[in-house]
Protein backbone atom coordinates (compact mmCIF):
# COMPACT_ATOMS: atom_id res chain seq x y z
CA UNK A 1 0.00 0.00 0.00
CA UNK A 2 1.78 3.02 -1.26
CA UNK A 3 1.84 6.63 1.12
CA UNK A 4 -0.90 7.86 -0.72
CA UNK A 5 -3.81 4.95 0.08
CA UNK A 6 -2.35 4.90 3.86
CA UNK A 7 -3.02 8.48 4.29
CA UNK A 8 -6.32 8.56 3.16
CA UNK A 9 -7.06 5.04 4.92
CA UNK A 10 -5.98 7.22 8.54
CA UNK A 11 -8.25 10.05 7.36
CA UNK A 12 -11.05 7.58 6.69
CA UNK A 13 -10.47 6.22 10.44
CA UNK A 14 -10.77 9.70 11.58
CA UNK A 15 -13.79 10.18 10.43
CA UNK A 16 -15.31 7.36 11.53
CA UNK A 17 -14.07 7.45 15.30
CA UNK A 18 -15.45 11.18 14.53
CA UNK A 19 -18.71 10.18 14.57
CA UNK A 20 -18.70 7.34 17.03
CA UNK A 21 -17.49 9.22 20.26
CA UNK A 22 -20.02 11.87 19.41
CA UNK A 23 -22.48 9.39 19.64
CA UNK A 24 -22.08 6.97 21.91
CA UNK A 25 -23.92 9.19 24.37
CA UNK A 26 -26.92 8.56 22.69
CA UNK A 27 -27.07 5.21 23.11
CA UNK A 28 -26.00 5.14 26.85
CA UNK A 29 -28.31 8.02 27.54
CA UNK A 30 -31.40 5.85 25.97
CA UNK A 31 -30.34 2.24 27.26
CA UNK A 32 -28.89 2.24 29.90
CA UNK A 33 -28.06 5.76 32.66
CA UNK A 34 -32.05 6.57 32.10
CA UNK A 35 -32.32 3.49 34.29
CA UNK A 36 -29.12 3.27 35.79
CA UNK A 37 -29.66 7.13 37.59
CA UNK A 38 -32.86 6.99 37.37
CA UNK A 39 -33.33 9.80 34.88
CA UNK A 40 -35.24 10.61 32.02
CA UNK A 41 -34.09 10.68 28.30
CA UNK A 42 -35.19 14.09 27.81
CA UNK A 43 -32.98 15.43 31.40
CA UNK A 44 -29.72 13.56 30.08
CA UNK A 45 -29.72 15.28 26.38
CA UNK A 46 -29.10 18.42 28.52
CA UNK A 47 -25.54 17.49 29.64
CA UNK A 48 -24.65 16.28 25.76
CA UNK A 49 -25.87 19.88 24.45
CA UNK A 50 -22.86 21.91 25.42
CA UNK A 51 -20.69 18.71 23.60
CA UNK A 52 -21.88 19.52 20.64
CA UNK A 53 -21.54 23.41 21.08
CA UNK A 54 -17.90 22.51 21.11
CA UNK A 55 -17.86 20.51 18.41
CA UNK A 56 -19.38 23.41 16.45
CA UNK A 57 -17.60 26.25 17.88
CA UNK A 58 -14.04 24.94 18.12
CA UNK A 59 -13.98 23.87 14.45
CA UNK A 60 -13.12 27.29 13.16
CA UNK A 61 -9.97 27.94 15.41
CA UNK A 62 -9.01 24.11 14.24
CA UNK A 63 -9.04 25.14 10.50
CA UNK A 64 -7.70 28.28 11.64
CA UNK A 65 -4.44 26.74 13.24
CA UNK A 66 -4.17 24.05 10.82
CA UNK A 67 -3.76 26.28 7.78
CA UNK A 68 -1.07 28.62 10.07
CA UNK A 69 0.67 25.31 11.33
CA UNK A 70 -0.05 21.85 10.55
CA UNK A 71 -3.03 19.74 8.61
CA UNK A 72 -1.23 16.62 9.22
CA UNK A 73 -0.06 17.73 12.98
CA UNK A 74 -3.56 18.94 14.10
CA UNK A 75 -5.15 15.29 12.45
CA UNK A 76 -2.53 13.52 14.87
CA UNK A 77 -4.26 15.90 18.33
CA UNK A 78 -7.52 14.75 17.23
CA UNK A 79 -6.86 10.90 17.33
CA UNK A 80 -4.77 11.12 21.10
CA UNK A 81 -7.15 14.09 22.37
CA UNK A 82 -10.71 12.71 21.79
CA UNK A 83 -9.32 8.86 22.83
CA UNK A 84 -8.05 10.36 25.95
CA UNK A 85 -11.06 12.50 27.02
CA UNK A 86 -13.42 9.77 26.17
CA UNK A 87 -11.61 7.55 28.53
CA UNK A 88 -11.88 10.34 31.06
CA UNK A 89 -15.49 10.46 30.16
CA UNK A 90 -16.03 7.00 31.11
CA UNK A 91 -14.65 7.80 34.73
CA UNK A 92 -17.67 9.97 35.50
CA UNK A 93 -20.39 9.78 38.65
CA UNK A 94 -22.56 12.47 38.04
CA UNK A 95 -24.75 13.76 35.00
CA UNK A 96 -22.13 17.01 35.18
CA UNK A 97 -19.05 14.87 35.42
CA UNK A 98 -20.28 13.11 32.08
CA UNK A 99 -21.34 16.74 30.38
CA UNK A 100 -17.72 18.12 31.25
CA UNK A 101 -16.30 15.06 29.35
CA UNK A 102 -18.45 15.30 26.44
CA UNK A 103 -17.27 18.91 26.06
CA UNK A 104 -13.77 17.88 26.47
CA UNK A 105 -14.63 15.20 24.13
CA UNK A 106 -16.47 17.83 21.56
CA UNK A 107 -13.61 20.55 21.81
CA UNK A 108 -11.20 17.61 19.70
CA UNK A 109 -13.54 16.25 17.41
CA UNK A 110 -14.28 20.04 16.25
CA UNK A 111 -10.62 19.32 15.25
CA UNK A 112 -11.78 16.28 12.34
CA UNK A 113 -14.21 18.11 9.92
CA UNK A 114 -11.97 21.42 8.57
CA UNK A 115 -9.06 19.82 9.13
CA UNK A 116 -9.33 16.21 7.07
CA UNK A 117 -12.17 17.56 4.58
CA UNK A 118 -9.22 20.07 3.44
CA UNK A 119 -6.59 17.56 2.86
CA UNK A 120 -9.18 15.29 1.19
CA UNK A 121 -10.22 18.18 -1.41
CA UNK A 122 -6.74 19.37 -1.91
CA UNK A 123 -4.83 16.28 -1.84
CA UNK A 124 -6.65 14.15 -4.48
CA UNK A 125 -8.99 14.52 -7.69
CA UNK A 126 -12.13 13.32 -8.21
CA UNK A 127 -13.43 15.09 -5.40
CA UNK A 128 -17.38 13.81 -4.98
CA UNK A 129 -16.26 10.31 -4.74
CA UNK A 130 -13.21 10.95 -2.54
CA UNK A 131 -15.69 12.84 -0.10
CA UNK A 132 -18.35 10.52 -0.98
CA UNK A 133 -15.67 7.25 0.54
CA UNK A 134 -14.96 9.10 3.39
CA UNK A 135 -18.51 10.43 3.98
CA UNK A 136 -19.52 6.52 4.12
CA UNK A 137 -16.45 6.15 6.67
CA UNK A 138 -18.09 8.46 8.98
CA UNK A 139 -21.36 7.54 8.24
CA UNK A 140 -20.34 3.87 9.58
CA UNK A 141 -18.91 5.44 12.92
CA UNK A 142 -22.37 6.45 13.37
CA UNK A 143 -23.90 3.10 13.14
CA UNK A 144 -21.27 1.48 15.11
CA UNK A 145 -21.71 3.85 17.70
CA UNK A 146 -25.22 2.12 18.57
CA UNK A 147 -24.02 -1.46 17.99
CA UNK A 148 -21.10 -1.11 19.55
CA UNK A 149 -22.68 0.68 22.73
CA UNK A 150 -25.76 -1.83 22.87
CA UNK A 151 -22.89 -4.80 22.62
CA UNK A 152 -21.09 -3.14 25.61
CA UNK A 153 -24.34 -2.05 27.66
CA UNK A 154 -24.94 -6.24 27.77
CA UNK A 155 -21.76 -7.22 27.75
CA UNK A 156 -19.26 -5.07 30.24
CA UNK A 157 -21.30 -1.67 31.34
CA UNK A 158 -21.43 1.65 29.58
CA UNK A 159 -18.18 2.39 30.83
CA UNK A 160 -16.36 0.43 28.16
CA UNK A 161 -18.30 1.89 25.69
CA UNK A 162 -15.93 5.04 26.08
CA UNK A 163 -12.78 3.54 27.29
CA UNK A 164 -12.15 0.65 24.05
CA UNK A 165 -12.80 3.46 21.50
CA UNK A 166 -10.71 5.55 23.23
CA UNK A 167 -7.56 3.33 23.49
CA UNK A 168 -8.21 2.19 20.15
CA UNK A 169 -8.28 6.04 18.94
CA UNK A 170 -4.84 6.81 20.83
CA UNK A 171 -3.32 4.01 19.00
CA UNK A 172 -4.27 5.27 15.69
CA UNK A 173 -3.03 8.70 16.85
CA UNK A 174 0.63 7.46 17.51
CA UNK A 175 0.98 5.00 13.95
CA UNK A 176 -0.45 7.91 12.25
CA UNK A 177 2.33 10.56 13.50
CA UNK A 178 4.99 7.82 12.46
CA UNK A 179 3.70 7.34 9.26
CA UNK A 180 3.14 10.79 8.31
CA UNK A 181 5.89 12.42 10.08
CA UNK A 182 8.06 13.13 7.23
CA UNK A 183 4.84 15.33 5.73
CA UNK A 184 4.31 16.98 9.39
CA UNK A 185 8.39 17.86 9.59
CA UNK A 186 8.61 19.45 5.23
CA UNK A 187 8.86 22.67 4.87
CA UNK A 188 5.55 23.66 2.74
CA UNK A 189 6.17 25.49 0.09
CA UNK A 190 4.63 28.52 -0.97
CA UNK A 191 1.46 27.90 -2.65
CA UNK A 192 1.15 29.38 -6.27
CA UNK A 193 -0.94 32.22 -6.72
CA UNK A 194 -4.05 31.98 -8.34
CA UNK A 195 -5.47 33.57 -11.13
CA UNK A 196 -7.71 36.19 -10.44
CA UNK A 197 -11.34 35.92 -12.21
CA UNK A 198 -12.64 39.21 -12.92
CA UNK A 199 -15.33 40.26 -10.16
CA UNK A 200 -18.04 41.82 -11.89
CA UNK A 201 -21.23 42.60 -9.74
CA UNK A 202 -23.41 40.02 -11.12
CA UNK A 203 -20.05 37.38 -10.16
CA UNK A 204 -20.18 38.87 -6.79
CA UNK A 205 -24.25 38.32 -6.60
CA UNK A 206 -23.89 34.68 -7.72
CA UNK A 207 -21.31 34.32 -5.00
CA UNK A 208 -23.41 35.01 -1.93
CA UNK A 209 -26.64 33.66 -3.22
CA UNK A 210 -24.66 30.30 -3.64
CA UNK A 211 -23.13 30.90 0.13
CA UNK A 212 -26.46 31.63 1.80
CA UNK A 213 -28.06 28.51 -0.12
CA UNK A 214 -24.62 26.54 1.35
CA UNK A 215 -25.10 28.25 5.22
CA UNK A 216 -28.57 27.97 5.35
CA UNK A 217 -28.83 24.14 4.02
CA UNK A 218 -25.89 23.40 6.37
CA UNK A 219 -28.01 24.57 9.42
CA UNK A 220 -31.11 22.84 8.47
CA UNK A 221 -29.90 19.41 7.21
CA UNK A 222 -27.39 19.27 10.26
CA UNK A 223 -30.67 20.04 12.68
CA UNK A 224 -31.83 16.81 10.39
CA UNK A 225 -29.01 14.90 10.24
CA UNK A 226 -28.58 15.18 14.46
CA UNK A 227 -32.23 15.01 15.29
CA UNK A 228 -32.46 11.43 12.85
CA UNK A 229 -28.66 10.19 13.85
CA UNK A 230 -29.22 10.78 18.08
CA UNK A 231 -32.64 10.20 18.13
CA UNK A 232 -32.87 6.71 16.36
CA UNK A 233 -31.78 4.55 19.07
CA UNK A 234 -34.75 5.73 21.31
CA UNK A 235 -37.28 5.48 18.23
CA UNK A 236 -35.84 1.99 17.98
CA UNK A 237 -36.32 1.22 21.50
CA UNK A 238 -39.89 2.44 21.54
CA UNK A 239 -40.86 1.40 17.91
CA UNK A 240 -39.11 -1.61 17.06
CA UNK A 241 -39.48 -3.82 20.98
CA UNK A 242 -42.09 -6.19 19.54
CA UNK A 243 -39.26 -7.24 16.95
CA UNK A 244 -36.89 -6.77 18.75
CA UNK A 245 -38.09 -9.02 22.03
CA UNK A 246 -39.01 -11.76 19.11
CA UNK A 247 -35.88 -11.76 17.36
CA UNK A 248 -33.84 -12.04 21.00
CA UNK A 249 -36.14 -15.07 22.04
CA UNK A 250 -36.01 -16.76 18.42
CA UNK A 251 -32.09 -16.49 18.45
CA UNK A 252 -31.93 -17.44 21.84
CA UNK A 253 -34.16 -20.47 21.18
CA UNK A 254 -32.02 -21.61 17.87
CA UNK A 255 -28.77 -21.21 20.04
CA UNK A 256 -26.97 -19.21 17.08
CA UNK A 257 -25.79 -16.47 19.57
CA UNK A 258 -24.51 -16.88 23.04
CA UNK A 259 -27.14 -14.73 24.46
CA UNK A 260 -29.35 -12.22 22.50
CA UNK A 261 -30.46 -9.48 24.14
CA UNK A 262 -32.56 -6.44 23.61
CA UNK A 263 -30.92 -3.27 24.00
CA UNK A 264 -27.97 -5.66 21.44
CA UNK A 265 -30.61 -5.90 18.90
CA UNK A 266 -32.12 -2.35 18.97
CA UNK A 267 -28.34 -1.39 18.10
CA UNK A 268 -28.22 -3.75 15.63
CA UNK A 269 -31.08 -2.50 14.21
CA UNK A 270 -30.12 1.28 14.13
CA UNK A 271 -26.44 0.22 12.58
CA UNK A 272 -28.28 -1.48 10.10
CA UNK A 273 -30.30 1.37 8.78
CA UNK A 274 -27.37 3.91 9.25
CA UNK A 275 -24.75 1.18 6.99
CA UNK A 276 -27.50 0.75 4.25
CA UNK A 277 -28.07 4.28 4.04
CA UNK A 278 -24.52 5.32 4.19
CA UNK A 279 -23.79 3.62 0.49
CA UNK A 280 -26.12 6.22 -0.48
CA UNK A 281 -22.95 8.80 -0.68
CA UNK A 282 -21.31 6.61 -2.68
CA UNK A 283 -24.13 7.48 -5.46
CA UNK A 284 -24.39 10.71 -4.60
CA UNK A 285 -20.37 11.28 -5.04
CA UNK A 286 -20.52 9.39 -8.35
CA UNK A 287 -23.52 12.03 -9.33
CA UNK A 288 -21.71 14.92 -8.17
CA UNK A 289 -18.93 14.41 -10.14
CA UNK A 290 -21.08 13.60 -13.07
CA UNK A 291 -23.76 16.58 -12.94
CA UNK A 292 -23.26 19.30 -10.38
CA UNK A 293 -24.56 19.57 -6.89
CA UNK A 294 -28.31 21.55 -8.12
CA UNK A 295 -30.09 17.80 -9.42
CA UNK A 296 -28.53 15.51 -6.44
CA UNK A 297 -29.26 18.20 -3.38
CA UNK A 298 -32.54 18.21 -5.00
CA UNK A 299 -33.35 14.40 -4.97
CA UNK A 300 -32.21 13.82 -1.92
CA UNK A 301 -34.58 16.92 -0.39
CA UNK A 302 -37.45 15.40 -2.03
CA UNK A 303 -36.45 11.70 -0.27
CA UNK A 304 -36.34 13.28 3.00
CA UNK A 305 -39.35 14.76 2.79
CA UNK A 306 -41.85 11.92 1.67
CA UNK A 307 -40.32 9.62 4.34
CA UNK A 308 -40.22 11.77 7.22
CA UNK A 309 -44.31 12.64 6.22
CA UNK A 310 -44.72 9.01 6.32
CA UNK A 311 -43.29 8.16 9.63
CA UNK A 312 -45.59 9.49 12.18
CA UNK A 313 -47.61 6.44 13.45
CA UNK A 314 -45.90 3.59 12.38
CA UNK A 315 -44.75 0.63 14.12
CA UNK A 316 -42.13 -2.41 13.73
CA UNK A 317 -41.70 -3.57 10.00
CA UNK A 318 -43.28 -0.47 8.45
CA UNK A 319 -41.23 2.32 10.76
CA UNK A 320 -37.88 0.17 10.00
CA UNK A 321 -38.43 0.41 5.92
CA UNK A 322 -39.45 3.85 6.44
CA UNK A 323 -36.28 4.97 8.71
CA UNK A 324 -34.05 3.14 5.79
CA UNK A 325 -35.47 5.94 3.50
CA UNK A 326 -35.42 9.19 4.83
CA UNK A 327 -32.02 7.97 6.61
CA UNK A 328 -31.01 7.00 2.61
CA UNK A 329 -31.61 10.59 1.91
CA UNK A 330 -30.10 12.56 5.08
CA UNK A 331 -27.05 10.75 4.54
CA UNK A 332 -26.89 11.25 1.20
CA UNK A 333 -26.53 14.91 1.02
CA UNK A 334 -23.81 15.22 4.12
CA UNK A 335 -20.81 15.54 0.77
CA UNK A 336 -22.62 18.02 -1.47
CA UNK A 337 -22.06 21.29 0.73
CA UNK A 338 -18.53 19.97 1.10
CA UNK A 339 -17.98 19.34 -2.50
CA UNK A 340 -19.55 22.89 -3.31
CA UNK A 341 -17.01 24.22 -0.64
CA UNK A 342 -13.99 21.91 -2.14
CA UNK A 343 -15.10 23.58 -5.48
CA UNK A 344 -15.02 27.03 -4.68
CA UNK A 345 -12.62 27.95 -1.92
CA UNK A 346 -9.26 28.92 -2.32
CA UNK A 347 -6.71 26.04 -1.28
CA UNK A 348 -4.69 28.16 1.08
CA UNK A 349 -7.72 28.89 3.36
CA UNK A 350 -9.71 25.92 2.89
CA UNK A 351 -9.61 24.51 6.53
CA UNK A 352 -10.53 28.00 7.60
CA UNK A 353 -13.43 27.83 5.10
CA UNK A 354 -14.98 24.49 6.09
CA UNK A 355 -14.01 25.75 9.70
CA UNK A 356 -16.90 28.14 9.36
CA UNK A 357 -18.98 25.50 7.65
CA UNK A 358 -18.97 23.52 10.74
CA UNK A 359 -19.46 26.11 12.92
CA UNK A 360 -22.74 26.48 11.61
CA UNK A 361 -23.25 22.51 11.24
CA UNK A 362 -22.49 21.70 14.27
CA UNK A 363 -24.03 24.45 15.81
CA UNK A 364 -27.04 23.35 14.46
CA UNK A 365 -26.29 20.06 15.79
CA UNK A 366 -26.58 21.21 19.41
CA UNK A 367 -29.39 23.51 18.73
CA UNK A 368 -30.88 20.06 17.83
CA UNK A 369 -31.02 18.42 21.59
CA UNK A 370 -33.12 20.40 22.83
CA UNK A 371 -35.50 20.37 20.14
CA UNK A 372 -35.71 16.56 20.69
CA UNK A 373 -36.03 17.02 23.85
CA UNK A 374 -38.72 19.31 24.36
CA UNK A 375 -40.58 17.56 21.20
CA UNK A 376 -40.19 14.51 22.83
CA UNK A 377 -41.49 15.06 26.03
CA UNK A 378 -44.54 17.27 25.37
CA UNK A 379 -45.47 15.40 22.11
CA UNK A 380 -43.41 12.22 21.09
CA UNK A 381 -41.48 11.56 18.19
CA UNK A 382 -44.81 11.81 15.58
CA UNK A 383 -44.54 15.79 15.86
CA UNK A 384 -40.84 15.37 15.71
CA UNK A 385 -41.27 13.64 12.39
CA UNK A 386 -43.35 16.23 10.96
CA UNK A 387 -41.40 19.14 12.26
CA UNK A 388 -38.13 17.36 9.73
CA UNK A 389 -40.69 17.30 6.94
CA UNK A 390 -40.90 20.94 7.17
CA UNK A 391 -37.22 21.50 7.41
CA UNK A 392 -36.84 19.04 4.12
CA UNK A 393 -39.35 21.48 2.32
CA UNK A 394 -37.51 24.44 3.52
CA UNK A 395 -34.23 22.62 2.02
CA UNK A 396 -35.99 21.98 -1.11
CA UNK A 397 -36.79 25.07 -2.29
CA UNK A 398 -33.28 26.97 -1.06
CA UNK A 399 -31.72 23.90 -3.18
CA UNK A 400 -33.91 24.95 -6.10
CA UNK A 401 -32.04 28.81 -6.29
CA UNK A 402 -28.67 27.21 -6.94
CA UNK A 403 -27.23 27.60 -10.56
CA UNK A 404 -27.04 24.61 -13.00
CA UNK A 405 -22.83 24.93 -12.90
CA UNK A 406 -20.44 26.44 -10.06
CA UNK A 407 -18.37 29.69 -9.93
CA UNK A 408 -14.69 28.93 -10.36
CA UNK A 409 -12.82 29.81 -7.22
CA UNK A 410 -11.32 33.04 -5.80
CA UNK A 411 -8.49 33.63 -3.92
CA UNK A 412 -8.85 34.32 -0.81
CA UNK A 413 -7.74 36.95 1.49
CA UNK A 414 -5.22 35.92 4.36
Amino acid sequence: MNRDRIHFLFLNIGHFLDHLFTLIFATVAALALSREWGLGYGELLKYATPGFFAFGLFSLPAGWLADKWSREGMISVFFIGIGLSSIATAFAATPLQVGIGLFVVGVFAAIYHPVGLAIVTQRWKNTGMRLAVNGVWGNLGVASAALLTGYFIDHGGWRAAFVVPGIFSIVMGVLYTIAIWPEMTRDKAPAPAAAVAATTPDHKALLMRISAIVFLTTAVSSIVFQSTTFALPKIFDERLQGTATAMAQWLNTTGLTARADVATLVGAFAFTVFAVASMAQLIVGHMLDRFGPRTVFLTAAAMQFVFFAMMPGLQEGFALAVAVGFMLGAFGQIPINDFMIGKMASGEARARVYGVRYVVSFTALAAALPLISIVYERWGFDTLFKILASAALIILAAVACLPARLPAPTPARA
